[in-house]
Formats: structure tokens, C-alpha cells, sequence
């Protein structure tokens, strides 16, 4: 902290006590608006449209019979000059900014006292009638000041955007405050406050989606004694009351799959998942997840049911299906399907060294096409393993368009049902966009028996140092022992598809609070 921000704080604090002294509650308990500072920007645009006086009249006219003549507003000061006896500020109430015309014969001695003593970031609240300045911006003519709060910590660039990402990030509110700042911005650049409104938004529309068609939300364990349903490394704790380790969930999919053993044939949960594993800008190791069941259907009818989830939000939320993200135009009118050696073969860079699609499971084909990308892999990985980590290097980096891969490897799949024309792969596919995973679906294997020799071998892979490999869980074994009808299944990220629909290019810009490491100090 420099010398210049200790004289400004000591400042602010001189200027509190003053405040005080005049008669002022230090943290006053409540304020009571009429409107706030957006509803009275967007009522004075509906109605008036033209910065007229004439218009202006109509609109003072309708706030005062809709509040009895007074106009009650409050916000944070964004911008403060004084000229003079008198002052102009502009305040925000997170959406909106509004300036504030004030005059020391309006206020009084006491009143003009206050506004000389408010400094920027402060919290005010302000009674008066709309006026238009002669450069033709919408004003309040404040006739009444009232102190609400204190900034005592100047805020970083003087409210102009903040440009340190590691501040963003580790204090939001300091992000939120300067979105609400007064100046320019480019038309399709969101702030950092709408890019968390349009997140709620789709949030909403995924439950509008699933709700008017049947499924029921539920909610399942955040605590598990076992980690399950995805192959990841968990995060671990202690209950001590029962003396039991449990894990905080990695996916919630095989509680929901309980759930349609009982007879709930569409469920859907959004919650969290956490997992103990990288930090990049796509991911964080806690995420919110939707994930939906459907008794009685297939892998076929969750692609049709994505692609109409995903153009209707894309509808909804961005307004057309030709969505900027980074230097892409996606184009959510465009969707292609193929199989992952289908995929691995379209991008193959070299006519010479393509392997053929029945090469794509054959051990020495694999590792020499391995070999001739410069993929360096653990041995120990079986064939379908290998030919996931190949389409990872070779394939994902080309899929910008809308994209279902289909046709995984059964050893990469112990949750998905078989293909019944060939056992080596499963119903399942993964839907990229912009070069990311965002959803993950299958048809469940829901023979109890298979199920369990698929947990058998990944317990076999746990005991040859696969930490991300899944455990047996007997109990789930059960469940599918009462019988399980046909089911398929889906998750969707929902962090990376609000980065899509938001244009934003890391997953710490979408979570309002992200995990980093933690603050040096210096």
C-alpha cells in the first residue's frame, strides 16, 4: 500500500468523523426508495425516447403520481465535481448510473456540508425531480441528501475498469463495483454484472426447459463415503460424529440413477461437483453441473433433446444463432456427428501415416500413430485409453462447430451401455464447441452383473495407480439389482457454456468467486 493510498484513507476517515459530528448515523439503519436509479433510466427512455423537456414532463409526472411527488433515489457516487456552490455526481446502482445535480441553497448549509465531505465509492441517498442538463443528459436536481455509507478503501483506477485480473478475480466486489462505472464500452462487450445476469438467465431457462417437460428437480448428497459416478481425484474429509471419511461429490449420477430404480422416470439436478485436479481457463475444481436422466430412451434422443436445449437458450439469452466467441462466429444452426476414429481420421495431418478405422483399436497401430503425432503416453494405457488420448491431441483443437462425438471405447466408458453390434465401444457421445467437452451422455448400463465386473477392472486400475479410477459401490450394484428400465443419461457444464454464450475466455470470468492460490503477501 503506497504512502498517497494511506493519506487517502486516513481522508476518508477524517471525512466519517466529520459526518458524524454533523448529525448523521455513522451506518444508518435503512433508506426508502421510490424507485431505483435503472427502473428510473429505463422508464424516462420507454417514455420519452427524445431528450425533450416536454417528454421529460410527462415522465416527472408519472413517477410523482406513482410516488406521491417524490422522487426517492440511492446509489453508490461513481464521479463527483464541484463548481463552486454547486456539484454534479454520478450515481450507480449496479445496472444503472444516473447524475445528480446538487446546489448548496437547495441542500442548506447542513446538506452542502455533507456532499463536501462524501468522497467516491460513498453510499448516498437522494431526493429531488428530473431535469435535462443543456448537453442533454437525464438528471436529478437533488433537493435532499442523505449519508448511507462510507467507502473507507478507495477503489483501484478511479472506477475506469479493473485491468488486474488477480484483483478481479480475488475481489469480486471490487470487479462489480467498477462495472457500474460511468464511460464508454464497446456495444457487445458485457460487464462483468451482466455476464452474471445472462448466467442466471440460463440458469433459469434450463429449469423452464426441464420443468415444462415433465422432469422433476431433486437434489442428492454434496457428501458421499464413497467418491463415484465419474472418473476423478475427490476431495476428502472427515465426519467426526460418525467417525467416517467422505468425499465431497465428483458427480452426482449414480444418486439420480437411484432415483430412477425408484420410479422416477425424468429427474434433473444443477449443483456442484468438485474435483481435486488441474486449474486451467477451463477448469476450476469446483463447477456447477446439470445433469438429467430419462427412463425408457437412448443416446439418440439426448442428442435431439441437447440440440434443442442449447439453440433454445442460444435464442433466448444471445438473440441469434451465430454466436461470437474469441475470434469464432459459432454457428448453433451448424451440427455435425461422427465417430471418434471418424474424427481422429478427418484430422489425421498426414496422407502417409493414417492408420485405417479398425487400426484405431489394434495395439500396434495405436502406438504408431502415437509415435507419428509425438504423443508421449503412459504404457500402461489400454487400446481405448490410447485412442482417447490421440483424438484429445489430434482432434479436439478443430471442433468450433457444434459437435457430437459418438462411439467411445467401452474401456473409457464403465457407466455406458454397449453397442449391441460391437462391444468394444458404447452408446455414448460428448458434445464440443469452441475446442471444449460441454456435454457427456450415454445410454446406462443397467445390467448389475456387467456393471459390476466394469467396477472390477477399474479397481484393477486404482491398484496399478490410477487415481482418477472409479470404486466399487456395492450399494449401487443393489439398486440395478432391482432393476433398472432403460435409461440414458446427460451432463452439461454449465460454467463453460455460459463462457460460450457470454464470450468469455477463462472460467474464472463465469464463477463469481474462482479458486487461486493463495494472496502473497509483500
Amino acid at each position: 500500500m503506497s504512502d498517497q493510498d494511506n493519506d487517502q484513507i486516513q481522508q476518508r476517515r477524517r471525512n466519517l468523523e466529520e459526518i458524524v459530528e454533523l448529525g448523521h448515523a455513522a451506518y444508518p439503519h435503512r433508506f426508502d426508495q421510490t424507485r431505483t436509479i435503472s427502473e428510473v433510466v429505463s422508464l424516462y427512455h420507454m417514455h420519452a425516447g427524445r431528450k425533450e423537456e416536454a417528454e421529460l414532463e410527462s415522465v416527472n409526472q408519472i413517477l410523482k403520481e406513482a410516488e406521491g411527488g417524490v422522487i426517492r433515489l440511492a446509489g453508490r457516487i461513481m464521479t463527483m465535481r464541484t463548481m463552486g456552490k454547486a456539484g454534479f455526481a454520478h450515481l450507480s446502482d449496479g445496472r444503472g448510473a444516473l447524475q445528480v445535480y446538487m446546489r448548496r441553497n437547495d441542500l442548506g448549509e447542513d446538506g452542502w456540508s455533507l456532499y463536501q465531505r462524501l468522497d467516491l465509492g460513498d453510499w448516498v441517498g437522494a431526493e429531488g425531480y428530473l431535469f435535462i442538463t443543456k448537453t442533454g443528459e437525464l438528471s436529478l436536481h437533488v433537493t435532499r441528501l442523505s449519508f448511507l455509507t462510507k467507502a473507507l478503501l478507495p477503489m483501484p483506477d478511479k472506477y475506469h475498469g479493473v485491468q488486474d485480473k488477480e484483483i478481479r478475480y480475488r475481489r469480486r466486489y471490487v470487479d462489480l463495483i467498477a462495472a457500474g462505472a460511468v464511460g464508454e464500452r464497446e456495444p457487445e462487450q458485457l460487464t462483468t454484472r451482466e455476464v452474471f445476469e445472462r448466467r442466471a438467465t440460463i440458469i433459469r431457462e434450463i429449469r423452464h426447459f426441464f420443468d415444462s417437460r415433465g422432469y422433476i428437480e431433486v437434489e442428492t448428497p454434496m457428501l458421499s463415503p464413497l467418491a463415484t459416478g465419474a472418473a476423478a481425484r475427490p476431495f476428502v474429509t472427515h465426519h467426526h460424529a460418525l467417525d467416517i471419511t467422505l468425499y465431497a461429490r465428483i458427480a452426482p449420477e449414480l444418486y439420480l440413477k437411484r432415483l430412477v430404480v425408484g420410479g422416477f422416470d425424468k429427474v434433473y439436478e444443477i449443483n456442484r461437483n468438485f474435483r481435486n485436479e488441474g486449474i486451467s481457463y477451463k477448469h476450476n475444481p469446483e463447477f456447477t453441473m446439470l445433469e438429467w436422466y430419462q427412463a425408457y430412451s437412448d443416446y439418440d434422443d439426448l442428442i435431439d433433446l441437447t440440440q434443442e436445449l442449447m439453440t433454445g437458450l442460444v435464442d433466448k439469452v444471445c438473440g441469434t444463432r451465430r454466436v461470437v466467441f474469441k475470434e469464432h462466429v459459432i454457428d448453433f444452426d451448424h451440427w455435425r456427428r461422427m465417430t471418434m476414429r471418424e474424427a481422429v481420421l478427418a484430422h489425421w495431418p498426414d496422407d502417409a501415416t493414417r492408420p485405417t478405422l479398425e487400426g484405431l483399436m489394434e495395439r500396434a497401430q495405436l502406438e504408431e500413430a502415437a509415435a507419428s503425432i509425438d504423443l508421449s503416453f503412459d504404457p500402461r494405457l489400454n487400446n481405448g485409453q490410447l485412442l482417447g488420448e490421440i483424438f484429445e491431441k489430434l482432434v479436439e483443437p478443430h471442433l468450433i462447430h457444434p459437435t457430437f462425438i459418438t462411439e467411445f471405447p467401452t474401456d473409457l466408458s464403465p457407466l455406458s451401455k454397449q453397442k449391441a453390434d460391437d462391444p468394444r465401444f458404447v452408446d455414448r457421445f460428448e458434445l464440443y464447441i469452441a475446442n471444449m467437452e460441454v456435454a457427456n451422455a450415454f445410454s446406462e448400463l443397467n445390467d448389475p452383473l456387467e456393471q459390476k465386473r466394469r467396477f472390477e477392472e477399474q479397481a484393477g486400475q486404482r491398484d496399478r495407480g490410477d487415481e482418477e479410477a472409479m470404486v466399487m459401490d456395492e450399494d449401487y450394484i443393489r439398486a440395478l439389482s432391482h432393476g433398472m428400465p432403460p435409461t440414458a443419461g446427460e451432463g452439461i457444464g454449465i460454467d463453460r457454456l455460459v463462457m460460450l454464450l457470454t464470450n468469455q475466455h477463462s472460467i474464472r470470468d463465469v464463477i463469481l468467486f474462482p479458486h487461486m492460490r493463495p494472496e502473497t503477501k509483500g
